[in-house]
C-alpha cells in the first residue's frame, strides 16, 4: 500500500484532535476532582481516611502524642503510689518502735499498747495533731491506765472531764464511753487540738489542758508532757531511748565547815583509837 504523501493540512487536522483530546481529558479531570472534593467535604470520615492515607506519619505522631501523655501520667502515679508506699512503711516503722518502747515503759501489753498507738495515729491524722504529742499527754496523765480516775472526776487514758465534755462524747456513745480507750483518745484529743488552736501554742494549749489556764503557771505540767514528747519523737527516729527517765538530784545546799575539834574531842577520839586497838568497841563511833 502506497504511503500518501504528509501535507500542511494533514499535520493541522492531527494536531487539533490531539489538542480537542487533552481538552477533553482536562474537562474530565476537572470535573472528577470537583465531585471528589465535594464527596469528602459532605463525608468528613471519608477525608480523615484520605488524609490518614496521604500521610500516614503524621498520623502515627498524632496518636503517639496521647500515648506518650498517658505513659507520663503512669509514670508520675507510679511514682506518687511509691511516695505513699514510703511514707506508710516509715509510719509504720515508727509506731513500732513507739509501741515497743511505751509497752517496756509503762509496763503494758504489747497488743494493747498497739491498739492504743494505733489509735492515737488515727486520730492525729484526723484532726491534724502530732500523734506523739496525743501519746505524751496519755502517758503523763494516766501512764496509760485506760481505767484510771482522779479525785476530780478525770477519767481514761487522757484523763477528761466526761461531765464537763459531755457534749463530745455523745458522738462516741454518752458519758459512760470515757472509759472506753478508743472514745477517751479522740475525745481528748480534740479537746487538746482546740485548746493548742485557741492559745496559739502547744504549751498554751497543755497548760488549759491541765486546767491552769486562769494560773501563772501549771506547776511543772507541761514541762513533764513536753520532755515525754521529746523522748518520744528520738524513740520513732530509731533512737535507743532508756526506758527509765534519770532521776534529776536535788540540789543541794553548800555545807558549811565543821568546826575544829576542841582538846576534849581530840582526847576521846585518841581513846577510842586506843580502846579499838587492843579490842574493844566503842558505841557510837
Amino acid at each position: 500500500m502506497a504511503s500518501q504523501p504528509v501535507t500542511w493540512s494533514s499535520v493541522t487536522k492531527a494536531a487539533r484532535g490531539i489538542v480537542t483530546t487533552a481538552q477533553h481529558t482536562l474537562t474530565v479531570f476537572g470535573l472528577s476532582a470537583v465531585a471528589m472534593i465535594a464527596l469528602l467535604y459532605n463525608r468528613p470520615d471519608l477525608a480523615k481516611r484520605v488524609s490518614d492515607f496521604l500521610s500516614p506519619q503524621q498520623t502515627v505522631q498524632v496518636a503517639a502524642a496521647p500515648v506518650q501523655a498517658q505513659a507520663a501520667k503512669g509514670a508520675e502515679a507510679v511514682e506518687i503510689a511509691n511516695s505513699d508506699d514510703k511514707q506508710g512503711v516509715r509510719a509504720t516503722r515508727q509506731q513500732k518502735y513507739v509501741t515497743e518502747w511505751l509497752s517496756r515503759r509503762y509496763r503494758v501489753a504489747g497488743d494493747a499498747a498497739n491498739m492504743l498507738v494505733a489509735t492515737a495515729y488515727s486520730t492525729a491524722h484526723e484532726i491534724k495533731l502530732d500523734p506523739l504529742l496525743i501519746l505524751a499527754v496519755m502517758a503523763i496523765e494516766s501512764g496509760l491506765n485506760p481505767f484510771a480516775e482522779s479525785p476530780m472526776g478525770a477519767q481514761g487514758l487522757m484523763q477528761v472531764m466526761s461531765k464537763v465534755h459531755s457534749d463530745k462524747f455523745d458522738e462516741v456513745g454518752g458519758k459512760q464511753a470515757a472509759l472506753n480507750p478508743v472514745a477517751n483518745i479522740r475525745v481528748g484529743a480534740q479537746i487538746l487540738k482546740d485548746y493548742v488552736t485557741r492559745t496559739g501554742s502547744v504549751e498554751g494549749g497543755l497548760k488549759t489542758y491541765v486546767g491552769a489556764a486562769a494560773f501563772e503557771d501549771d506547776s511543772g505540767y507541761g514541762n513533764k508532757v513536753l520532755a515525754e514528747y521529746r523522748r518520744l519523737k528520738q524513740v520513732a527516729s530509731g533512737k535507743n531511748v532508756p526506758i527509765f527517765t534519770p532521776s534529776t538530784p536535788a540540789p543541794q545546799l553548800a555545807q558549811k565547815s565543821a568546826p575544829a575539834p576542841s582538846k576534849v574531842d581530840n582526847a576521846a577520839i585518841e581513846a577510842a583509837r586506843g580502846a579499838s586497838q587492843s579490842g574493844d568497841t566503842v558505841a557510837g563511833l
